[in-house]
């Protein structure tokens, strides 16, 4: 027990340094975050015992520079290039002009937070619904009085809402595969519990909006300005890969600026190098959680808490609250919702089994629990490529995320009532 609760010191850390950034900082940028983190990788190599240094190097190494990881740091920098470069040619000012003649000011939140679901419903990814769409939020936020964290936010949280339920999702796709269901029986009944709380989300960014007054907007719409913009948004509902949205992405500015006389090649090279360069903190911290978080599983803390926590369930309402602790603590531990499912599946589906849980039901727990743990993650991928793309720090966003954490508290309120009645198969 000591040496599993000593694997899980790092975790303990990380938690310690967050809370302390967040009363003392106050969140304004990613460098107290990336200091957090390096103070949290020596804790984790210095807490591995029994394993020489070398070794211990290794293995934290393995984890940053995983495959998962480094197809998110080329993402990282194709955004930072794409975003930096379509403002430059000033792409994303008439992107915003083109919004806001189209959509009133007070409703520019539900807005967004709407096309954030209809685009990661399509394209199955929420990375890749904020790389298309918090570009065009945060000029929104600079024409109008809304809070730059809460516009973002709004994006976010709409980017999880398909994330969730797309069929060519990869949490939906794993979660319905571990626990032996069908992706559209799993949809039918996930979506039962994820729609409420995306109403309620969606009214009270109604609400919030109706103080906000109208934005001024250019004269004339530069309409060929808005090409890249357009490919990005089109390519991300057709679902196409999303390091192949921004590959497109990245050339249409190339393109079009020239075309346009914004820049010639060398002035969009530079504006895409100090893109890439945005983004090295980020790339940083997400290297370092990688490594972090393989010294932990090494180190047995993962499986020390499906072990605690597994041999304690004794009623179906239990059962079901376990699931959600195990995916929720693995993503913790990963930092990638996908990973969370893969890593305790197997596991879930025999304590459904145990506790006759239907395979669609444990199937929407796993994939509903990681999305809402993953949407509140300052060091998710998610998170910190908003927070890049913002120029704002990720903990500035937490305050503003309803729908993730709207979502947590659905997952618990289900669990609760499913848990003072029969189960129905056909719920």
């Amino acid at each position: 027990m000591k040496k599993g609760l000593w694997a899980l010191s790092p975790i303990a850390a990380l938690l310690v340094l967050l809370i302390v950034n967040s009363f003392y900082y106050g969140g304004v940028s990613n460098a107290p975050l990336l200091f957090i983190f390096v103070m949290t990788a020596i804790i984790a190599v210095w807490t591995t015992r029994g394993v020489p240094l070398k070794k211990r190097v290794a293995i934290f190494s393995s984890g940053a520079g995983s495959n998962n990881l480094l197809l998110m740091v080329w993402i990282f920098m194709f955004a930072g290039a794409f975003a930096a470069s379509a403002k430059q040619m000033g792409a994303a000012d008439a992107m915003v002009d083109l919004t806001l003649s189209l959509l009133p000011a007070r409703f520019a939140l539900v807005g967004l937070f709407l096309a954030a679901c209809v685009t990661s419903l399509c394209m199955g990814t929420s990375v890749g619904t904020i790389v298309a769409l918090i570009p065009i939020a945060v000029g929104i936020a600079e024409r109008t009085e809304m809070a730059m964290p809460m516009i973002v936010a709004a994006v976010v949280g709409g980017a999880f809402f398909g994330d969730n339920l797309s069929f060519i999702s990869d949490t939906t796709i794993v979660a319905t595969q571990t626990q032996g269901c069908k992706l559209s029986d799993k949809f039918r009944f996930n979506i039962k519990m994820v729609l409420p709380a995306a109403l309620l989300v969606s009214v009270a960014y109604i609400l919030l909006g109706q103080g906000i007054s109208e934005a001024h907007l250019s004269d004339s719409i530069q309409v060929w300005k808005i090409i890249p913009y357009l490919a990005v948004l089109v390519c991300a509902a057709a679902g196409v890969n999303v390091l192949l949205v921004l590959i497109i992405g990245n050339a249409l500015t190339c393109c079009t600026g020239i075309f346009d006389g914004s820049y010639n090649l060398m002035g969009w090279i530079d504006s895409s190098l100090q893109g890439v360069m945005g983004m090295s903190e980020l790339i940083l911290i997400s290297m370092l959680a990688g490594g972090i978080f393989a010294i932990i599983h090494h180190n047995g803390g993962l499986d020390f808490v499906i072990d605690r926590i597994t041999r304690r369930v004794k009623s179906r309402a239990g059962a079901e609250l376990s699931i959600c602790v195990l995916v929720a603590f693995a993503n913790i531990c990963t930092a990638n919702n996908t990973i969370a499912i893969l890593s305790v599946g197997d596991i879930a589906r025999r304590v459904a089994e145990q506790f006759d849980i239907d395979p669609r039901r444990s199937a929407s727990l796993l994939d509903t629990t990681s999305c809402c743990v993953q949407g509140l993650l300052p060091y998710g991928a998610q998170l910190l490529m908003a927070s890049g793309l913002a120029g704002i720090s990720a903990m500035n966003i937490l305050p503003y995320l309803y729908y993730p954490a709207l979502l947590g508290i659905t997952v618990l309120v289900t669990i609760a009532i499913r848990g003072r009645k029969k189960q129905d198969p056909q719920a």
